[in-house]
C-alpha cells in the first residue's frame, strides 16, 4: 500500500458489554491469518482519558495488530495529547504504517462499513441511530428476524460471519 492512501476501514459498534472487542480480537486473528496486516483504533467513550495502558488496545495487539490505539477526551495512546483527536486525523497518522485493514471499535456516529451488535432486545434503537450497517450480529434469538433488513448473524454462527467478513473485506480491496 502506497503512503497516502487509506486502507479499507470497518466499524465495530455496540453498546457496552455487547463484545466488540472480542469480536474485534477475532477478526484481527482472522485477518492476520490471511496475511493482511491489520491495525485497530479503538473510542474511550467512557469519559476522561484512557488508562495507559488500555487494556483493549492491548488485547488488540495481542491478537496481531500491527498497530493499535485508544483515544479518548483529546489523549490518543500511541502517544500524543491535544484539544481533541478526529478519528479522520487518526486514520490519516495510520497510513504512515502501510496496513491493509483498519479496524475501528466505536465511533457509533461515523459513516464507516459497520457490524453492529445487538446484545438485546433494547438495542435494537441503535440501529436507528447509525449509518452504513453492513451486518447485524445478534446475541437474541427474537431479534433473528433483522435478516429481512440487514445481513444479520446470530453470535453463535461466528465460523460464518467470520468467513463472510473476511470474504467482504477482501473482495472489497
Amino acid at each position: 500500500m502506497a503512503v497516502g492512501r487509506t486502507a479499507p476501514i470497518l466499524q465495530i459498534v455496540g453498546y457496552q458489554n455487547s463484545g466488540k472487542t472480542t469480536l474485534t480480537e477475532k477478526l484481527i486473528q482472522a485477518f492476520s491469518d490471511k496475511g493482511m496486516k491489520v491495525a485497530t483504533i479503538k473510542h474511550h467513550g467512557h469519559g476522561g482519558y484512557p488508562e495507559v495502558p488500555q487494556k483493549d488496545s492491548e488485547r488488540h495487539r495481542w491478537a496481531g495488530a500491527v498497530v493499535s490505539s485508544v483515544e479518548g477526551a483529546g489523549l490518543l495512546s500511541l502517544s500524543s495529547l491535544r484539544d481533541k483527536w478526529p478519528l479522520q486525523e487518526i486514520i490519516r497518522l495510520y497510513e504512515f504504517f502501510e496496513v491493509d485493514l483498519i479496524l475501528i471499535e466505536g465511533y457509533k456516529t461515523e459513516n464507516y462499513p459497520k457490524i453492529v451488535l445487538l446484545r438485546s432486545m433494547e438495542d435494537i434503537s441503535l440501529l436507528n441511530k447509525v449509518e452504513n450497517v453492513m451486518a447485524v450480529i445478534t446475541w437474541d434469538d427474537t431479534i433473528q428476524s433483522l435478516g429481512e433488513t440487514y445481513k444479520a448473524f446470530h453470535i453463535t454462527e461466528e465460523a460464518a460471519y467470520m468467513e463472510w467478513f473476511v470474504q467482504t473485506v477482501r473482495g472489497a480491496r
